[in-house]
């Protein structure tokens, strides 16, 4: 594999995920010194985004990843390809649209948003114009085209920034846009809009795409791939339910107004411990392409020194917020500083997805989808089942262990099944060992800055990060 190729993509695909996220991110305390915890605002904002997130795995059904394992078969046009991939997630997205605003108001009733909604028109909008994208995308990832990827997604990210400060600082001082503020719940509805505006400004940047429409779709390609990409949904689903089955769930598991305060508390600290997941989403656009249509497609060590690859700087990543920690808090308004707690499982549930995400490749390649499918179904149910019986009496903390437990069952399962299926030679010894250092400087941290001032602390920290990644570069050298 060219590690070089895959760092350089892996780069640019990182800028417009993680800066673009990080500039996101300066949302985050917008909104947490805007919309009081005590309100209960941003447990609205954690809820709905929770929904949409498992709107768009339904929407897109798998078909990004069949795109890329159909477009790289040589019997086959990658342009056909993508038609019939645009052609079918469109039509799905249309009839879902005619269904949700045929029902809406019952839809927004049993949501727990009978007064809102217009919240819940807004998003089954975002999340139809999402999935069409999802596949122009991933045409852009395909085609190598890193820097028109960053393009159109940065474009997205600023509009929305610009558009938030507008709302949450200006619009309060305007008097004739007083009303409109509070009519939506102290503007958090309104970012809801926002996103709506911005997720419509860049499908009009993709038109141009819609004229591979014109090859149209054969019934026999759409038979093969929806036969490929059905497990996949299934895989999806369940694999999206672990990130967010906790936040929607969480509103029935402690009802009132006390739920809605405790799950903005959530949401917010988990901010902090998504860069994780950011860096899992960087890694996996620059990574597909190679495994499904590079030269070293198909090969063990290709998915080895992957792994390796990956292991390696999430655990550093890991080990700098948790060094950091005291300094990243401030990104969150001090009312939300209670659920701090939960940011070093969910960082570690994270790189347990992203550890599962590199191991699925064994069914993937041998079109054995299934497989992913039941072992993310019984982490799911593992998650499901932690915060069921643990969320009533422990509150946000069993979420960030459901996730833990569900995530972990489904990497050990992967593992166990995929060294039998498709074996693969992993350097474990190698990445254990990085792991226990960077646990070992972590419990190091919780002495030495227990009788160190702040500012010490954090300079012996960043010594022992910098020796840590050092360590790491001499072995990635190797």
């Amino acid at each position: 594999m060219n590690i070089k190729s895959l760092l350089k993509d892996t780069a640019i695909y990182g800028l417009s995920s993680i800066v673009g996220r990080f500039l996101n991110y300066l949302l985050v305390p917008l909104y947490t010194y805007k919309i009081a915890a005590e309100s209960g605002g941003y447990g609205i904002v954690t809820n709905l985004y929770a929904y949409s997130a498992l709107l768009l795995a339904l929407l897109t059904f798998g078909m990004e990843t069949t795109f890329f394992r159909f477009s790289g078969r040589k019997d086959k046009d990658s342009d056909k390809v993508y038609s019939a991939a645009l052609c079918l997630v469109g039509g799905v997205a249309v009839l879902f649209l005619v269904l949700v605003f045929s029902f809406l108001k019952p839809i927004s009733a049993a949501m727990g948003y009978a007064s809102h909604p217009e919240y819940i028109g807004c998003f089954a909008l975002i999340g139809a114009m999402d999935a069409v994208q999802a596949i122009m995308f991933s045409r852009l990832r395909q085609q190598r085209k890193p820097f028109r990827f960053m393009a159109l997604k940065m474009t997205y990210i600023v509009l929305n920034i610009a558009l938030n400060l507008f709302i949450f600082l200006l619009m309060p001082n305007i008097g004739a846009l007083q009303p409109i503020f509070q009519r939506f719940d102290g503007g958090v509805g309104l970012i809801f809009f926002a996103n709506l505006f911005c997720t419509s400004f860049v499908m009009l940047l993709f038109l141009p795409q819609f004229r591979y429409l014109k090859y149209g779709i054969s019934l026999q390609l759409a038979k093969e791939m929806l036969r490929y990409s059905f497990p996949l949904l299934l895989l999806s689903l369940v694999g999206i339910l672990n990130q967010v089955a906790d936040k929607i769930l969480f509103p029935y598991l402690v009802s009132g107004p006390d739920g809605q305060v405790q799950l903005g508390i959530y949401g917010a600290c988990v901010k902090i411990a998504m860069i994780m997941a950011l860096l899992t989403q960087a890694f996996r656009y620059a990574y597909e392409p190679v495994v499904f249509s590079g030269k070293d497609k198909n090969s063990p060590q290709t998915l080895a020194q992957g792994m390796k690859f990956f292991v390696l700087f999430t655990v550093l990543a890991w080990l700098a917020v948790m060094l950091f920690l005291p300094v990243l808090k401030f990104f969150i308004q001090p009312g939300y500083w209670e659920g701090l707690k939960v940011v070093p499982v969910v960082m570690a549930a994270e790189v347990f997805m992203g550890i599962y995400f590199n191991l699925s490749f064994w069914y993937k390649l041998s079109d054995r989808t299934w497989w992913g499918a039941l072992m993310s179904a019984i982490g799911a149910a593992v998650m499901i089942a932690v915060n069921i019986l643990f969320v009533p009496k422990y509150g946000y903390m069993a979420c960030a262990w459901g996730g833990f437990a569900g995530y972990g069952t489904a990497m050990l399962l992967s593992y166990c099944i995929g060294q039998k299926k498709y074996p693969v030679h992993y350097e474990l010894r190698t990445m254990a060992l990085f792991t226990l250092m960077a646990l070992a400087i972590y419990l190091l941290n919780g002495l030495y800055s227990a009788f160190l001032s702040t500012l010490w602390s954090l300079a012996v920290s960043a010594v022992l990060l910098l020796i840590f990644a050092y360590l790491i570069y001499k072995e990635l050298k190797k």
